[in-house]
C-alpha cells in the first residue's frame, strides 16, 4: 500500500473490510434488527462512496470550518445523508440509534485506516481532517431531515387524531390518562384537563374494574387486547363500545404506556340483536319459535339431568281455529294468535318457556313441577283461560285447546323424544274431546296420521 494514498482511494479499496465492521455494529441496533441485510449494507455503502468524492472535491477554508459544525452548503439535490434520516425515522430508529450508525462508520475508517497508517503527515492529516467534517455535516443534514420527517409525521398524526370519530386515548403504567383525542373528550363530555391524571376509576365509569383488569394484562404480557363495555357516558352518546388496547414500548423494548382507541357500535349490536330475535322468535307472537324452543328444551334437559329435577313439556293445539280464520278472515286470525300467546305466558311462571312452534300450535316448558298433578293443574289452568272469550273484530270468539303432556325422563330423556311424545299425546286428547288434556302414554301410541 502507498505511503502516500488518499484517504478516499483508501475508502474505495478497503470498503469491504470497513463495512464488514460496520455490519457487526448494525447487530446492536434494535430496529436494524428486522430490516433487510443488503439494504443495510447498501445503505452505508452509499454513504462511504458519497464521502470520498467529498474529499477529492476542492473545499475552501471557509467551506470547511462550516462543515466542521454541521453547516455546509447544499448542493441542491436530496443528499444521501438526507435520505438517511427519513428512512430512519420512518423506519422507527430513535435520534440515538440513527446518530450511532454514522459513528460505528467514523470509528470503522478511522480504525482501518490508522492500522494501515500508523503515523501519518501533510496530507492525509487533512483528508482526516475533511473526513470528520464530512462525518459531521452528515450527521447534521441526516438529523435535520429526521426531524423535519417526525415533525411532518407528528402533524399528520395529530390532524388524524382530532378528526377521527373514534376516541382515542394513551393511558400511563398506572391506568391514568396522558392523552385523549376531542372525540373521547366528547364522548366523556369532559373537558382535556378534567381528563388528563385521572383513571377510569376517578371518572366512575362502570366498566373500570374490567377495563383495569385488561389494561394490567396488556402490559404484563405486551399483547393486544380487544373487549367490549355497555356505559352511558355523561353525553349520551352510545351506549355499547369495543375497544383495542395495545402497549406502547421504549428504545429497551419495555412498556411505557397503553393506547386504547374505542368505537361505539350500539347501533350495529342492536341491529345483531334485531337479527337475532327475529331468526329465533315468531314475528307474529314474539314467541320463541322451533329453533328457540328447541335450544332451551335441550338446555333444561341438560340442567333436568345434572340437578335430577322434573321436565315436563307441554303440545298444544287450538282447536276450531280454522273456522275462526276462514269466517273473520286471516288478520283477525293473527290478532286471535297474539292474544292467545299473550294468555298462555300469564299461565305460566316467568323462568317457563312458552313457544309457537307454527300455525295454531303452542308448546310450553315446565321446569320444576315436582307433581304430575302439579303439571295437570296449570295445562287446567291454560285450558280455562283459553276458554274464555276473545274479542276479535268487534265480536266475541271462544276457542278450546287440546294439550299432550310428556315428562322427562319417564317418558323420554332426548328434546325430540320428549316433543314427539307430547305431540302424539295432544292427538289423543283432540280425538277423545276438546277442552281436555292427555299425558302420553308409552302403551297407547297416536300417530299423526290418523287425525
Amino acid at each position: 500500500m502507498q505511503m502516500n494514498m488518499r484517504l478516499a482511494d483508501f475508502i474505495r479499496a478497503e470498503i469491504e473490510p470497513i463495512l464488514q465492521d460496520w455490519e457487526e455494529f448494525a447487530k446492536s441496533i434494535l430496529h436494524a434488527k428486522h430490516m433487510d441485510k443488503t439494504g443495510l449494507r447498501d445503505h452505508a455503502r452509499g454513504m462511504l462512496l458519497e464521502i470520498a468524492e467529498d474529499l477529492d472535491s476542492h473545499q475552501s477554508a471557509s467551506e470547511q470550518a462550516a462543515k466542521s459544525k454541521g453547516r455546509g452548503p447544499k448542493v441542491g439535490e436530496e443528499s444521501w445523508a438526507e435520505v438517511h434520516g427519513g428512512d430512519r425515522q420512518t423506519s422507527g430508529f430513535s435520534v440515538i440509534e440513527t446518530v450511532s450508525e454514522f459513528r460505528a462508520l467514523r470509528a470503522s475508517v478511522v480504525s482501518h485506516w490508522t492500522k494501515a497508517y500508523p503515523t501519518i503527515t501533510g496530507q492525509q492529516i487533512e483528508d482526516l481532517t475533511r473526513f470528520h467534517e464530512a462525518i459531521d455535516q452528515a450527521v447534521a443534514e441526516s438529523l435535520e431531515q429526521y426531524a423535519a420527517v417526525k415533525e411532518m409525521e407528528t402533524r399528520l398524526f395529530g390532524a388524524i387524531l382530532v378528526a377521527s370519530p373514534d376516541p382515542i386515548y394513551v393511558l400511563d403504567l398506572e391506568g391514568r390518562f396522558i392523552y385523549a383525542n376531542k372525540a373521547t373528550s366528547d364522548l366523556f363530555a369532559l373537558k382535556l384537563d378534567a381528563i388528563i391524571g385521572k383513571s377510569t376509576f376517578d371518572l366512575g365509569f362502570s366498566f373500570a374494574s374490567d377495563f383495569q383488569r385488561n389494561l394490567e394484562k396488556v402490559i404484563a404480557d405486551q399483547s393486544t387486547y380487544r373487549g367490549k363495555f355497555v356505559h352511558t357516558f355523561a353525553s349520551g352518546q352510545g351506549e355499547r363500545f369495543e375497544y383495542l388496547l395495545a402497549p406502547v414500548l421504549d428504545e429497551d423494548g419495555n412498556t411505557e404506556a397503553t393506547v386504547c382507541i374505542s368505537r361505539d357500535i350500539t347501533e350495529q349490536a342492536l341491529a345483531e340483536e334485531t337479527i337475532w330475535h327475529n331468526a329465533h322468535h315468531d314475528l307474529l307472537t314474539g314467541l320463541p319459535n322451533r329453533r328457540l324452543f328447541l335450544d332451551r328444551l335441550e338446555q333444561e334437559v341438560k340442567h333436568a339431568k345434572r340437578s335430577s329435577l322434573p321436565l315436563s313439556v307441554l303440545f298444544m293445539d287450538l282447536d276450531d281455529f280454522k273456522e275462526v280464520n276462514d269466517s273473520l278472515g286471516h288478520e283477525a286470525g293473527d290478532r286471535l294468535l297474539a292474544d292467545v300467546a299473550a294468555r298462555l305466558t300469564d299461565c305460566v311462571r316467568e323462568d317457563d318457556t312458552v313457544a309457537r312452534l307454527g300455525g295454531d300450535e303452542f308448546t310450553v316448558i315446565l321446569t320444576g313441577a315436582n307433581q304430575r298433578e302439579d303439571v295437570a293443574r296449570v295445562a287446567q289452568t291454560i285450558i280455562d283461560a283459553l276458554a274464555m272469550p276473545f274479542h276479535i273484530a268487534q265480536q266475541p270468539v271462544q276457542i278450546s285447546v287440546s294439550i299432550g303432556i310428556t315428562l322427562y325422563p319417564q317418558d323420554a330423556s332426548s328434546p325430540v323424544a320428549l316433543l314427539e311424545a307430547a305431540d302424539q299425546a295432544m292427538y289423543k286428547a283432540k280425538k277423545s274431546d276438546s277442552n281436555r288434556m292427555c299425558f302420553y302414554d308409552t302403551s297407547d301410541k297416536i300417530e299423526r296420521s290418523s287425525a
